[in-house]
C-alpha cells in the first residue's frame, strides 16, 4: 500500500467520515434504526458505538433523545465492563429508527466538534493506554457519563458528550493521551453535573418554601 493510499484509508476510517456514511445511507434508505448503525460497524465498533449514541445528546431535536440514548450508552458500558465483544440491546432501543433528517442534523452540528478532535489525534501515542484494560477500566466513567447524559438538567448535556466524544476518537485512534486528557474532562464533567444537580435542587427547595 503506498503512502498516498494508506492516507486516504485513515481518513475514510476517521469518525466524521463515518457519520457522514451513516448519513448518506439514512438518506438511501429513508431512515435508519439504532440497530443497523451497531450491527454495520467494523473493527471499532465499541469505540464509534460509544461515539454514535452520545452526539444525538448534544443535538437541540424534540423528543427525549438524552434518556434514549443515554439508556443505550449505559447498557453498553455495563456490557464492556463485563467483557462481551459484541453489542446487544433490547428491541425498544436497536429498534429506535432515526429519520435522514434527524441523521443530518447530527452529523451537521458534531461534524465541527469532531474536526477539531481529530486534528489532535495522533495514532499510537502512549499506546499503553489503549488497550483492553483501558477499554475496561473507562467502561466506569463512560457509564457515569451516561448516566448524567439521561439526567433532566438544563445545559446538563454537554460537559459529559464532550468527554465521551474524546473517549471515543481516542480509542479509534489508539492515542493514549488523548485518553488521559478525556479522562481529565470527564472529571470537570462529573464536578459540573454535581454542581448542576445541588443548584436543581436548591431551586425546587426554594420554590417549595
Amino acid at each position: 500500500m503506498t503512502q498516498q493510499t494508506a492516507g486516504s484509508a485513515r481518513q475514510n476510517d476517521r469518525a466524521s467520515a463515518r457519520l457522514h456514511d451513516l448519513a448518506k445511507l439514512a438518506h438511501e434508505q429513508g431512515g435508519i434504526s439504532i440497530g443497523e448503525v451497531l450491527s454495520g460497524l467494523g473493527h471499532t465498533s465499541m469505540a464509534f458505538t460509544i461515539l454514535f449514541l452520545a452526539l444525538p445528546a448534544l443535538i437541540p431535536i424534540p423528543g427525549p433523545f438524552g434518556v434514549v440514548f443515554g439508556s443505550a450508552l449505559a447498557l453498553v458500558a455495563v456490557q464492556i465492563a463485563v467483557g462481551r465483544r459484541s453489542i446487544w440491546l433490547p428491541a425498544f432501543l436497536s429498534g429506535r429508527r432515526l429519520s435522514p433528517s434527524v441523521v443530518e442534523l447530527i452529523v451537521r452540528y458534531s461534524a465541527p466538534i469532531l474536526a477539531r478532535i481529530e486534528a489532535i489525534v495522533r495514532p499510537g501515542r502512549l499506546a499503553i493506554f489503549t488497550g483492553g484494560t483501558m477499554q475496561w477500566l473507562l467502561s466506569f466513567p463512560i457509564f457515569l457519563l451516561a448516566v448524567a447524559i439521561v439526567l433532566p438538567i438544563p445545559l446538563g448535556n454537554y460537559m459529559p458528550v464532550f468527554a465521551l466524544v474524546a473517549i471515543s476518537v481516542a480509542l479509534m485512534a489508539r492515542d493514549g493521551l488523548l485518553i488521559l486528557a478525556a479522562l481529565f474532562f470527564s472529571a470537570l464533567a462529573f464536578v459540573a453535573t454535581a454542581g448542576l444537580i445541588q443548584v436543581a435542587f436548591a431551586g425546587l427547595n426554594a420554590i417549595g418554601a
